[in-house]
């Protein structure tokens, strides 16, 4: 336990940064680029390069190089690194090439993804911004592989800290494109191609400068890169065969993720401001307490239970893997909770400024209530992966996957028949909700036979005490929200008082309930903290 709260506490204080800039960021994107139509075509844009990432290269990365590094390393005589340094040369090679033909075909993946009600102009808008920011690809993937050979050596805070400058930079970006184009720049009619310019290719910038910060790290943890081929070294074979399931998973989400957003397009095109950057603006909020609190844990996870593997070790699996999930369980109940209650006021005082209105703000806080739902199955979901890539087992999680995406896609379209359009994108919240919560309890039953058992039971009691702890926290947060929308209404400076009183006192009330029930988890980080505290 303690080992993985050091570690987890390290990557946790990076990823909080990372994600206070990515608000900062989130909060001027849509000032400047509202969240109607021409948000809604740069985060199409925005997200291609990323589909791609994940679609051929990304899913393999996460999920069969850090085992086979770890294996390396253990194995061969100079400690893996001829074989990091293949690696690092085949994929820099294999993403130049990639963003190359990615760029070239950059109008048939933006009609992919979009609706056929989309203006010739809007299109022509999001195809030019696709163009400028498809080179992220190859500096995904290079900061990817610099990421897994650092993890592997136990280096977890610059892979945490590095998308801070992206964040920075990003920043610096939206809001010269702000001052230079005014109310033009939410505009798709009126933007200019020195604007869409200014707009992509400091999108690029940012990860440029991830990247770079990755491998300045890299560097300082001894790695030094000489080109090597090597192809039957590098263990492409190998590679292949594991991560061929690997890539039928992502595909599979992947089609998940594109009828989701036919269909907000769609909505979007029917009500101004419920369509794409509501959805991603809501399902980015989400994610900050995962990213924050179950990424670090999972990052610290795996190339431990990779290595447990490797020595036959079932009983440590087990251990990690409980208390890993009591771990981010611990936090991310209560801050499900308050998400559900307090979605519009975090939208309200982050997205109402500039370009965008506050109705539409109001809209992307509903959306990340029903997406508070999510956050504990998904963050277990992830977790549970990681079991089964530990083994080396990435087939497994492609029929589990394939079991979400249908559950997801069915209550999508169905959601898409029966709502009105704008409830669709609250519907499509919906549907990430029950995939998740149905992959779960599928993933946990198949992991626990594979690992001889998950301590489920321990974990069951864990997280019930953690819901009774939470609940009165979430009862004060809605008589808070409730008292002050009495008073004042929803605007930007009441949502703040929402925020700090309700989701103060909600979080405060919880860890005081918790420390009494002497739930472990949140004793320990209270002794952590208290301790920093002293020194």
């Amino acid at each position: 336990m303690s080992r993985i709260l050091r570690a987890s506490a390290i990557m946790a204080a990076g990823t909080m940064v990372s994600r206070v800039t990515g608000f900062a960021r989130s909060a001027v994107l849509v000032a400047a680029l509202g969240s109607a139509y021409m948000g809604d075509a740069y985060t199409i844009a925005n997200a291609i390069p990323l589909i791609l990432f994940d679609f051929l290269i990304g899913g393999v990365l996460s999920s069969v190089i850090v085992p086979m590094i770890v294996r390396h390393q253990k194995h061969d005589p100079d400690g893996g690194r001829a074989y990091e340094q293949r690696l690092m040369t085949i994929g820099t090679i294999a993403l130049t090439v990639l963003t190359v033909v990615a760029v070239l075909l950059a109008r048939p993946l933006i009609g992919l993804y979009t609706d056929d009600s989309w203006s010739p102009r809007r299109i022509e808008v999001a195809v030019t911004l696709t163009q400028f920011v498809l080179p992220q690809i190859a500096f995904f993937g290079i900061g990817a592989i610099a990421g897994a050979i650092l993890n592997t050596r136990d280096r977890f805070a610059a892979p945490m800290w590095a998308p801070v400058l992206n964040n920075i930079v990003m920043i610096g970006v939206l809001l010269l494109y702000f001052v230079t184009t005014g109310e033009a720049g939410s505009d798709v009619d009126r933007v200019s191609d020195a604007d869409l310019a200014l707009l992509g290719l400091g999108t690029t910038a940012g990860i440029v400068a991830q990247c770079l910060v990755l491998m300045v790290s890299l560097h300082r943890a001894g790695f030094r890169f000489r080109p090597r081929l090597g192809l039957r070294e590098a263990g492409l074979g190998e590679m292949a065969r594991a991560g061929s399931w690997t890539i039928v998973y992502v595909i599979i989400t992947q089609l998940g993720f594109l009828v989701t957003t036919n269909i907000a397009s769609g909505a979007g095109d029917a009500v101004e401001g419920a369509g794409n950057t509501a959805y991603a603006q809501a399902y980015q909020l989400f994610q900050l307490p995962y990213g924050i609190i179950a990424v670090s844990v999972i990052t610290a996870m795996l190339p431990r239970m990779s290595r447990s593997v490797n020595e036959g070790d079932l009983s440590s699996i087990r251990e990690e893997f409980a208390s890993g999930v009591r771990l981010v369980s611990v936090l991310l109940v209560p801050a499900g909770l308050l998400l559900m209650v307090l979605g519009p006021a975090v939208t309200v005082l982050i997205y109402s400024w500039g370009n965008n209105d506050l109705d539409n703000a109001v809209y992307i806080g509903n959306v990340l209530q029903v997406f508070g739902l999510a956050l504990v199955p998904f963050s277990i979901y992830q977790l549970l992966l990681r079991v089964f890539y530990a083994f080396g087992d990435t087939r497994t999680p492609v029929f589990i996957g394939a079991g979400n995406t249908a559950v997801s896609i069915t209550l999508s379209l169905l959601f898409a028949a029966v709502l009105p359009p704008r409830y669709v994108v609250m519907g499509l919240a919906c549907a990430f909700t029950a995939a998740y919560v149905v992959g779960t309890v599928v993933a946990w039953t198949l992991a626990a036979r594979r690992a001889g058992g998950l301590n489920g039971r321990a974990v069951a009691a864990g997280l019930s005490r953690m819901y009774t702890a939470a609940i009165p926290g979430a009862l004060v947060a809605l008589g808070v929200l409730w008292l002050t929308q009495e008073l004042t209404g929803l605007a930007p400076l009441s949502a703040a008082v929402m925020l700090a009183a309700g989701g103060g006192l909600g979080m405060v009330l919880y860890l005081v309930i918790a420390h009494r029930m002497r739930i472990p988890e949140v004793s320990s980080i209270v002794g952590m903290v208290a301790g920093r505290v002293r020194r």
